[in-house]
């Protein structure tokens, strides 16, 4: 008799990676240079691809997504103590981002439509300190970029995208990077394309580039100059030769996802008190993640069915639970913010499992378990 920790485990996410021949012999030349950093051929091919796939201007290899952002507020040299308006429905790099630059975050509820920052919020929270706007496009759904340029160029705001969830999203017809003063991307395994670890911010003014390659390279323009203080947040050759393999295969990909996600959205419309959001039709889908909301018609709090999927070897996330506002590094500094449609998402939202080629049968395995819940009631 088989017991549920019999049952194949599935995960929230599996990296999607090139065949394994072909990216041993892509490697096989950095035996041969020894050049394995510091901006070598390979990161160099990569910034220019990834520039053609994502039309965008200008574009920065980093090492990963949290430093690109990072580095991307550092570029801008907003003066400490600066606010910058941004979202607490997000992964923490968010947060940490403009903390760690001694900036104040000042936190924005979020839309119960798409889970992005409420544009008609933005204008009530800017003060004399605000120096930027800081959204995210979060599971890869577009923020409203129109109002939220409009209501910058009218106070004379930055706007800096966390796009980490966007790869390859475009938005009438236009790469999503190539909105705002500039967008970063993450690279991390588990995202739609990956470089094993990495990140890149897309812009469209060079003198950008400028700042961000002296961050990243320690400011060293020479073998005995150094122009500026910096840090080392550059690519290496293995990560950028494992992006240029991914990114060859990208289209398969975000067609499996796809094809993974309109099988979710088949089982589940049937399903009471299971929802998700309807797509944006200007904007294209990575289907980075495939989030279902739980309500008070479905027979299980968003938690239990966490936890049920979980006894089942199905290991889903609630994310992002809690907001990042209300973790404990911050001792309770935001809890009383009124972030009321952003609470009612943290509290009721699960990503269901989703990768390219993830089996039919288990994602039926996983709309059976929930349906089954229901059934019992």
């Amino acid at each position: 008799m088989r017991t549920t920790q019999d049952e194949k485990a599935i995960f929230v996410t599996q990296s999607s990676m090139p065949p394994y021949e072909e990216y041993i012999e892509a490697i096989k030349p950095l035996w041969d240079s020894h050049w394995l950093t510091n901006m070598g051929k390979y990161h160099i091919e990569l910034e220019n691809e990834l520039k053609r796939y994502l039309d965008v201007p200008e574009l920065s290899l980093m090492v990963n997504g949290h430093m690109a952002l990072e580095m991307t507020i550092q570029a801008f040299g907003f003066p400490k103590g600066s606010e910058v308006i941004t979202t607490p429905f997000t992964f923490i790099s968010t947060t940490h981002a403009i903390v760690r630059n001694h900036l104040q975050p000042v936190f924005c509820d979020v839309k119960a439509s798409d889970g992005t920052m409420d544009e008609t919020k933005i204008e009530n929270l800017i003060t004399e300190k605000t120096v930027a706007i800081l959204p995210v496009h979060v599971y890869g759904n577009v923020c409203n970029v129109e109002k939220i340029q409009e209501i910058a160029e009218r106070y004379s705001l930055k706007v800096i995208y966390d796009a980490a969830h966007a790869f390859g999203v475009k938005y009438k017809g236009k790469g999503i990077g190539s909105y705002g003063d500039a967008s970063v991307f993450s690279f991390h395994a588990t995202k739609v394309y990956n470089t094993i670890e990495g990140g890149a911010v897309a812009f469209s003014q060079h003198e950008l580039y400028e700042r961000l390659y002296n961050l990243k390279n320690f400011g060293i323009r020479g073998e005995e100059l150094v122009v500026s203080v910096g840090a080392n947040a550059k690519m290496n050759e293995f990560a950028a030769i494992m992006g240029l393999c991914n990114l060859r295969h990208i289209h398969s990909v975000l067609a499996e996802r796809k094809k993974c996600a309109e099988l979710y959205k088949k089982e589940l419309e049937k399903v009471k008190g299971i929802h998700f959001w309807t797509e944006n039709k200007y904007a294209t889908n990575n289907y980075a993640y495939f989030p279902i909301l739980v309500d008070e018609a479905f027979p299980l709090k968003r938690d239990d069915l966490y936890n049920c999927l979980k006894q089942e070897n199905i290991h889903s996330r609630k994310y992002f639970y809690p907001l990042t506002s209300d973790q404990a590094c911050f001792k309770n500094k935001y809890k009383k913010i009124s972030l009321d449609v952003a609470r009612e998402l943290s509290a009721n939202i699960i990503v269901l499992p989703l990768y390219a080629g993830m089996d039919a049968g288990d994602i039926e395995r996983i709309v059976d378990i929930i349906s089954k819940k229901l059934k019992r009631e």
